[in-house]
């Protein structure tokens, strides 16, 4: 997007007046997002971004601006009036730049750009009425379908220089089913790393079928029971607890900033000694992967816990230079209006050796959270409240009644402490997260797990 010849000029500008690390952030995004609701199309829209973030960083203090153009003298100037904010000696001239290389190379085979949009209603079409057709108790169905296109170019004072390109689709999928006055939904999504090649393995309109089945299984849902009980968490979005609870701890501005429960316990054991968790954005077409992290640095998978010690944090670049540790490729931002924080990406508890149905049978009376809705987190001590928006009684080990109303209370770190049993079936699910005020794609996952007890929330029957 931009020619070498002008980058190295726009990096020594901005470390003209002194500096320890200067960076050029240029992207280039294409957005589109349809809607169907009540049968018809809502909603189609299409954006366009393009602009450029400069960062500086002197000894502990961070400097940032950003242009929403890439002209060359707008860029200029910006880096010029950044560049005032310091008065140092320390100047770093860039002779030279070097191409970043990565290992992970997705692939794409059906661009978003090349669909046309006809092509794209008539997936939704056909969402909406596999949600409808599952049951008569269906009334209402929404489904979003958004695509992304996007090209990258990072340039720092350290020499290197990346491009890179992105391509991602996500679908969502909300079914509203109604009997006798009450009323439940069913929520699920489908997102990946890549194209419109999403849609050729069957995948989304089985999760299109799930929350049909979701939203008319809660239908006869009774209250929740309440207090201390055993509890099976689902697989896939039941990894969202360990993400808010326990992975918001781990990254090392809540660290340097005193906010973890965390600091200070790399080589302690802080889980059952059977619990190993890993965030990796190098597995291919996961919402939560890419080949760069926003700061240009390769991809790579890194063990947090591993048998149950805490074995590292995610660091992005200052982070990293702050604690004297290595880069982990996390360095990620929402646009180039944002500086990069450590942000995780594909985030989870590794698969066990456990039966799925052996871990139900286990359990005599508790329950069964399958998916979640909203909660709180205080990262700094891991103490949590979960909504349960697909709960189920646990009664002689098997599954029964649907519940509502149920709420998980909890502290993470004690969680991991008490899980019993790891399942065999490790799945993900993809979602968003926020972090100062940037939203970010990544995914949480989990096998089903068995916590020996937690707080259940609920109303008496």
């Amino acid at each position: 997007m931009l020619k070498p010849v002008l980058i190295k000029r726009i990096l020594n500008t901005l470390a003209r007046s002194g500096d320890d690390f200067s960076e050029l952030f240029i992207q280039k995004r294409k957005l589109n997002n349809l809607r169907i609701e009540d049968n018809k199309i809502e909603k189609s829209n299409s954006g366009f971004e393009l602009g450029c973030g400069l960062r500086l960083i002197h000894n502990d203090s961070t400097f940032y601006a950003y242009v929403d153009s890439i002209e060359e003298q707008k860029i200029l100037n910006a880096a010029k009036v950044l560049s005032a904010a310091i008065n140092d000696n320390s100047r770093i001239n860039v002779l030279d730049l070097t191409d970043r290389k990565s290992s992970y190379h997705p692939s794409v085979t059906e661009h978003p750009s090349r669909i046309p949009q006809e092509i794209k209603k008539e997936y939704l079409s056909k969402i909406n009425k596999s949600v409808r057709d599952y049951s008569s108790s269906i009334v209402q169905v929404t489904a979003n379908l958004s695509d992304m296109e996007e090209k990258i170019l990072i340039a720092n004072s350290d020499g290197f220089l990346c491009n890179d390109n992105i391509t991602k689709v996500f679908v969502s999928i909300t079914a509203v089913a109604k009997k006798n006055g009450e009323i439940r939904t069913g929520y699920r999504s489908v997102a990946k790393t890549s194209g419109y090649e999403i849609f050729k393995d069957g995948n989304v309109l089985s999760s299109a079928n799930e929350a049909a089945k979701t939203a008319v299984s809660m239908l006869d849902a009774i209250n929740a029971p309440v207090g201390s009980l055993p509890v099976v968490l689902g697989p896939a979005f039941g990894g969202v607890i360990f993400h808010e609870a326990c992975g918001h701890g781990l990254e090392a501005d809540a660290i340097i900033k005193d906010a973890s429960v965390f600091k200070g316990k790399l080589g302690k054991e802080i889980a059952n000694k059977n619990i190993s968790a890993v965030d990796d954005p190098t597995i291919p077409q996961h919402w939560g992967s890419y080949s760069f992290d926003s700061e240009g640095f390769p991809s790579q998978s890194n063990v947090l816990i591993e048998d149950g010690v805490l074995t590292g944090y995610i660091y992005d670049y200052r982070t990293a230079k702050k604690l004297k540790a290595r880069q982990t490729g996390n360095g990620r931002r929402q646009s180039y209006r944002f500086i990069p924080l450590p942000r995780m990406s594909n985030t989870y508890i590794c698969s066990g050796k456990d039966d799925p149905g052996d871990i139900i049978s286990s359990v005599n009376e508790g329950i069964f959270a399958k998916e979640f809705a909203g909660g709180q987190v205080n990262p700094a001590t891991g103490d949590f409240v979960f909504g349960v928006s697909e709960g189920y009684i646990i009664r002689d080990g098997k599954i029964c009644s649907p519940i509502k109303g149920a709420t998980l209370i909890g502290n993470g770190p004690e969680i991991l402490k008490k899980i019993e049993a790891i399942g065999n079936n490790l799945d993900f699910a993809p979602g968003f997260c926020g972090k100062a005020g940037q939203s970010i794609s990544n995914e949480v996952g989990q096998p089903t797990l068995l916590v020996r007890s937690i707080t259940v929330g609920g109303a008496k029957n």
